[in-house]
């Protein structure tokens, strides 16, 4: 048998039929079933039948996907790809089924074609990690090399990432880069051997948005479950909201900034529906220091005080998740008074503003020098008390204003 026969494997009581692929290790087969998916099998184990012969030209179209023609043009903006790892930039490790970050920047050209002609590329490998092993100090190394790209003359900046922890290191580049051009966050909920995999779509949307007028930072991500259109999400206001749909990503307390649609022919169209910081606008610059010692306390009741306690020794400030507009039972408050670091307050509900005015516990939370942290989401308070610690002289102020489109206008009653 060989790669590019139909087979038909037995092993224990499965039954799987398809086309026999290439695998990265003798001890395995690697079967593409008839629905699309990838499966690897130990061959020590399993029985085969060949049941047609040279179905496919593996080997063709090997060569063909191993290459990347993409010529520069006078014409075209010039993007940088910016690879960090995750599912976008993944493949399927058969020794043991899991989903593993391999490829760099280039890889993604190669598996994304439609991406050529679209604009001049340049690719970059910041980390090669999957998104829940990123670090502030990985953040930082991003930060820089976004501002190298930039400052060569990148015209926009795509970041492939993981979704898991997507959001707080867009946070993160919206506070550490002051932008002239967009830097767009992209990935994927799954992997490119998947038929619903959401790699393609996502990546082509990305680049539209690098190469359009809104110099932010930006998350582009399936706005729905249909493969037509990308949301644009700020990179403060976003949120993951769940684990698997592609649809995952939404923004917090409003509609998504813009959108991307998609077409298959290239005749994409990006667009906005609310004010945005235009392509040229302010100079590049880098703020890239953090206080990395910050951590982040989710308030359940019955919570025992010792778990502020342990939070807070040791750490430069404090992020506290209350409930409602923001308390928290009134045993830590004294806890609080204490603390020689700033502590800020989230509400862990999903929309609506802190307000610690209302209720008792509120004003005593204040009286304690609690730092109301407005409509911010509690990963992006974290992010952007690590940064103001570093680069604010009155950190409290820094944490009450917007910067970078984490604090929304005031509440308003529905009319």
């Amino acid at each position: 048998m060989n790669a590019g026969d139909r087979v038909r494997v037995d092993r224990a009581d499965q039954r799987y039929e398809g086309v026999l692929l290439p695998s990265s290790t003798d001890e395995h087969l690697v079967v593409k079933l008839d629905g699309g998916y990838n499966v690897g099998i130990d061959r020590d184990e399993a029985s085969v039948d060949v049941l047609e012969s040279d179905v496919y030209d593996v080997e063709s179209a090997q060569d063909e996907e191993g290459t990347s023609e993409i010529e520069f043009d006078d014409d075209l903006p010039t993007v940088s790809l910016i690879s960090t790892g995750g599912t976008i930039a993944s493949t399927v490790d058969y020794r043991t089924g899991a989903v593993t970050a391999q490829f760099d920047a280039e890889d993604v050209l190669r598996a994304v074609p439609d991406l050529a002609g679209m604009a001049n590329y340049r690719g970059r490998v910041v980390a090669n990690i999957l998104s829940e092993n990123m670090t502030p100090a990985v953040w930082q190394d991003l930060a820089r090399a976004v501002y190298d790209e930039i400052e060569a003359g990148a015209d926009g900046v795509v970041v492939m990432h993981g979704t898991d922890t997507m959001q707080f290191t867009a946070s993160a580049l919206s506070f550490m880069l002051e932008t002239p051009v967009p830097i767009v966050f992209t990935g994927s909920q799954r992997s490119a051997d998947r038929p619903s995999s959401d790699n393609v779509m996502n990546a082509v949307s990305a680049v539209e948005a690098a190469t359009s007028d809104c110099a932010e930072v930006l998350v582009c991500m399936h706005a729905g479950e249909s493969d037509d259109r990308c949301a644009l999400h700020r990179g403060t206001r976003v949120r993951k909201n769940h684990t698997s749909r592609r649809d995952a990503f939404e923004t917090v307390g409003a509609e998504p900034l813009g959108t991307v649609d998609y077409d298959t022919d290239g005749d994409n169209a990006v667009s906005f529906r609310r004010d945005y910081q235009s392509r040229g606008e302010q100079d590049l610059a880098l703020h890239d220091e953090l206080a990395t010692d910050v951590e982040l306390v989710k308030f359940t009741p019955g919570m025992d005080t010792a778990v502020l306690e342990a939070a807070a020794d040791g750490s430069d400030g404090l992020v506290i998740e209350g409930t409602g507009l923001g308390h928290v039972n009134t045993d830590w408050i004294s806890v609080v008074e204490d603390l020689d670091i700033p502590v800020v307050m989230t509400s862990q509900c999903l929309e609506g503003r802190v307000c610690d005015r209302v209720y008792d516990t509120g004003r005593d939370l204040l009286d304690a020098g609690v730092i109301e942290g407005e409509d911010m989401l509690p990963g992006t308070a974290k992010v952007k008390l690590m940064w103001a610690l570093e680069n604010s002289d009155d950190v409290a102020k820094a944490m009450g204003t917007p910067l970078s489109g984490e604090i929304q206008q005031r509440s308003t009653p529905w009319l």
